[in-house]
């Protein structure tokens, strides 16, 4: 019996070395991430945000600079609550707000319903190309305000010269973003749709349009941008309404606090535009920077 026992076990070892051996467990590697990583900035946004509070209420309270010129963040909270509640310069604030977005949107409009088309067709024909590049590329450098004159003496000083000058000043970057979405196309995704069968409008719409649409959406941002920058300058000029002309209208009786609100009003009109845009970007091309 003992010595069965002992054949078994030195068969099981024989055994045991023969066999092959096992692999090892992979082992996981993290990849070092790029740039800011997936890590949330919103920490230190709000830090910074907290921050620059806090040295505007120190710098106003010692009163190193004159109360008439940097009011403390108390004085322009209690006159932000006077003015929404009571208005300023013969209007209420909605009503100066709602003037300046209908001015913008409307503008915004026109630019992405023109500027668009042109743009692509721009990229995909050298006629169109060399018929519009001279004279988008001669009037986009220009500051807006430098043809606004001509926009006050051709149109008057309503609403109609406005909307042209910020259409102007919205145009040639959509035109521009979107004739570089068509030229930084792959030629290889072009081939390919080709050799698949695709016609003509199919490598238009299925091809051509959805690669150059992030590049779209990043010149329609910042349209935005300008277009609003010019907006509340053109409004400093000429209207009785919006938020530049409230801007204007306090700093001529040396109301700087109101004129802080004004301020307070445009950056939060102007981060509201930027959400917005980020979610659209979000949905129409949820596959920018994955790739």
């Amino acid at each position: 019996m003992t010595e069965l026992t002992a054949s078994s076990l030195g068969a099981a070892r024989q055994a045991a070395a023969e066999a092959p051996p096992q692999p090892a467990a992979p082992r996981l590697v993290q990849m070092r991430s790029f740039g800011i990583g997936a890590h949330s900035t919103v920490p230190t946004s709000l830090a910074t945000g907290a921050v620059i509070l806090l040295l505007w209420w120190a710098v106003a309270q010692t009163g190193v600079v004159p109360h008439l010129f940097l009011p403390t963040p108390a004085e322009v909270l209690s006159v932000a609550q006077s003015i929404w509640a009571d208005g300023y310069a013969n209007a209420t604030l909605w009503e100066h707000v709602s003037a300046s977005l209908l001015r913008i949107l409307s503008a915004a409009a026109i630019a992405v319903v023109l500027g668009i088309p042109t743009g692509l067709a721009m990229g995909l024909n050298r006629w169109a190309k060399g018929i519009l590049d001279t004279p988008i590329e001669f009037y986009w450098p220009l500051p807006p305000l430098a043809y606004l004159p001509l926009m006050v003496i051709w149109l008057g000083i309503g609403e109609t010269s406005k909307i042209v000058l910020l259409t102007l000043a919205m145009f040639a970057p959509i035109v521009l973003s979107a004739q570089a979405g068509v030229r930084t196309l792959p030629q290889e995704r072009v081939n390919a749709a080709l050799s698949l069968g695709a016609s003509r409008w199919q490598l238009f719409s299925e091809v051509v349009l959805p690669s150059a649409l992030p590049e779209i959406l990043t010149g329609i941002r910042i349209a935005l941008g300008v277009g609003w920058g010019t907006l509340v300058a053109a409004e400093l000029i000429a209207s009785t309404r919006g938020i530049g002309f409230m801007v204007m209208s306090a700093s001529h009786f040396l109301a700087t606090d109101a004129v802080f609100v004004g301020i307070a009003v445009i950056a939060a009109c102007a981060f509201g535009f930027s959400i917005a845009m980020r979610l659209l970007e979000g949905w129409l091309v949820p596959w920018k920077g994955k790739h």
